[in-house]
């Protein structure tokens, strides 16, 4: 017996916009919901607001440390 499940949602943060094109389709067809951020400050946003199942962090953000 199978149970079934929303799909899970990935945010991904980076401000690469060549990552975010890669990342998204190529997530997004494995069935993710995939949302984006751009910045740690709207990453933190979307954590706190619980828009995410899964982060995929860039450790290397303009507006603080990824850590």
């Amino acid at each position: 017996m199978t149970t079934l499940s929303a799909p899970l949602r990935v945010l991904v943060v980076d401000d690469e916009p060549a990552i975010l094109r890669f990342l998204r389709p190529s997530l997004a067809t494995q069935g993710y919901v995939v949302s984006e951020a751009k910045d740690g400050r709207s990453a933190l946003e979307a954590v706190r607001a619980k828009a995410a199942d899964v982060v995929v962090l860039d450790l290397g953000l303009p507006d603080m440390d990824g850590l």
